[in-house]
């Protein structure tokens, strides 16, 4: 189904009159942060403080990239993706995705923007890949402009369907259910970066698991997190084809972690490696499990190895790569999870030195009907207070 778009004069916003959240209070003394990154303006002397996403009738926004070089902005709205310049400009538009387009990043490599993508009735998951350099215009189709390839995800798949309570029947896109390995409901945080444990090793692509919200299970706490190294998907890569899903993909996962934090709502919806400091942020829809201290924000330190551990809350004895949150920010001692309170779940990207675009969403009714639309903050990442971010207002 083709998404509509609101006309261009209406899809720009003013980001002014959008900003600017509130800087994050002082630390506690119990708390403890990683040492901030040292202040370096002219690192972002060239970014403003806001960016607007425009306003669409489409899905709400799910996640940003940004091409640094070039200066253009990638926006995901579910059914769409939005390019725009740094000034909230729009380029234009790639839409018609029946799917549910989800998390993105800029590959440096090629050029390309990464994202998630599912069709979960049709049990078909994909890294789509777009040739950024052809979206030139509003209302190019996902199908036929060539600008769209994707890679099927076997992995996912499998832990997607999988028949756990062994009674013959995959009960589909249920979260109620004893079903989906891990609680999987697909996939949806996708960043590049190092395999953890290398801090200059090669990039990687970071694929995450969306996970059901279902507190009737304790084998949903985890954050499954799957590695690919993406230098030889060339001779996977197909067109998009939505009503007859391709099959061309890996056959496997190059690796696969798993990151305790007890069960999130949907998972990892945001994804994001920054090179300066060596971190993994996971933005999440907060989770309800009373045992747990359901946080909005997880942080995984880079350098740290993976160990093979028994993983918890699995129905039989299971052992795999388990990567350790950075221990910092807000404690929970019972379960030595720890995390911060900030809302990174539609859009968080890092742009250098320490310094983060993260998108704020909101309903916009000035067109007369509602539109989705987010305005993209600038923030620095401190690891102190509440929410380890203050907010940047030039």
């Amino acid at each position: 189904m083709k998404t509509k778009s609101a006309p261009l004069a209406t899809c720009i916003t003013v980001a002014a009159a959008l900003s600017v959240a509130a800087p994050a209070s002082a630390a506690p003394a119990d708390l403890q942060g990683p040492p901030a990154h040292a202040a370096a303006p002219s690192a972002i002397a060239n970014y403003p403080s806001t960016i607007a996403s425009g306003s669409w009738d489409a899905g709400h926004i799910q996640g940003i990239a940004v091409d640094e070089k070039n200066g253009y902005v990638y926006h995901s709205f579910t059914d769409m993706l939005v390019k725009t310049d740094l000034a909230g400009n729009v380029i234009g538009t790639v839409e018609g995705f029946t799917g549910h387009l989800g998390d993105l990043d800029f590959n440096t490599k090629d050029g390309r923007v990464y994202g998630s993508l599912e069709y979960k009735t049709e049990e078909a998951f994909y890294i789509a890949i777009f040739d950024v350099d052809k979206i030139t215009e509003v209302g190019m189709n996902a199908e036929d402009s060539g600008i769209v390839s994707a890679v099927y995800l076997e992995e996912v798949v499998e832990d997607f369907t999988a028949d756990m309570n062994n009674d013959g029947v995959f009960d589909g896109n249920i979260g109620n259910t004893a079903d989906h390995r891990y609680g999987s409901s697909g996939i949806d945080g996708v960043s590049f970066g190092p395999e953890f444990g290398k801090k200059n090793g090669k990039q990687q692509l970071m694929v995450a698991y969306g996970v059901y919200r279902n507190n009737t299970r304790t084998d949903n706490d985890n954050q499954v997190l799957l590695q690919y190294d993406i230098s030889g998907w060339k001779k996977y890569e197909r067109p998009l084809t939505q009503a007859d899903p391709h099959t061309s993909g890996p056959a496997d996962e190059d690796a696969k972690y798993f990151i305790h934090t007890g069960n999130t709502h949907y998972g990892v919806q945001n994804l994001a490696y920054d090179e300066d400091g060596n971190l993994w942020y996971i933005g999440v829809y907060r989770g309800s499990k009373p045992e747990y201290p359901n946080r909005t924000l997880y942080v995984v330190d880079g350098t740290v190895a993976p160990q093979e551990q028994l993983i918890e809350g699995q129905l039989a004895d299971e052992t795999g790569l388990v990567v350790p949150l950075l221990q910092a920010g807000l404690p929970h001692e019972p379960g030595g999870i720890y995390g911060w309170e900030f809302k990174s779940d539609v859009g968080i990207e890092p742009i250098g030195d320490g310094y983060f675009y993260v998108a704020r969403d909101f309903d916009d009714y000035s067109s007369g009907h509602k539109q989705e639309s987010a305005t993209l903050e600038l923030y620095k990442w401190t690891g102190e207070g509440q929410s380890g971010f203050e907010s940047v207002a030039r």
